[in-house]
């Protein structure tokens, strides 16, 4: 499994292709798939963990609204994708346009996935997510989940 960590500031070009870290083209692979993530980023999955995403999201009971809409909008802004000989990956588009990307990006790790922001939301998301860093460690080490 893939294991991402650490965070790059890189720029696009006009054509909308972005260097991704050595370090993290490795751990990918040949190609990969790139999705509409949260939080208005940019998410990037190894083909095998985008397999892995996609056989719990089938798990979803297709009887629910809120499962049908998620898995709609996963699915549609996903698209595949590869490094060419610099080591950059075309952002398409429409990912382009849902997180507003236009000339500064940070890429991050974030364990089994990366992330793509744009520069002026990542600096907003990291400003308030700051603040309560504390207290999120504390709620979810209260209910098993970290440390």
């Amino acid at each position: 499994m893939p294991m991402f960590m650490g965070e790059y500031n890189h720029n696009l070009d006009e054509k909308g292709r972005v260097t991704v870290p050595a370090r993290f083209r490795e751990e990918l692979g040949a190609e990969f798939v790139m999705t509409k993530g949260l939080d208005q980023c940019l998410f990037i999955y190894s083909t095998d963990e985008w397999e892995t995403l996609t056989e719990r999201l089938r798990q979803l009971p297709f009887t629910r609204s809120d499962a049908r809409s998620f898995v709609r909008l996963f699915f549609s802004g996903a698209s595949q994708g590869s490094f060419d000989s610099q080591g950059r990956a075309l952002i398409p588009a429409n990912l382009r346009e849902y997180a507003d990307l236009d000339r500064e990006a940070v890429i991050i790790g974030v364990g089994a996935r990366i992330e793509v922001w744009a520069r002026e939301a990542w600096e907003r998301f990291q400003n308030v997510a700051e603040e309560s860093y504390e207290e999120l460690a504390e709620e979810l080490t209260e209910l098993g989940s970290l440390l």
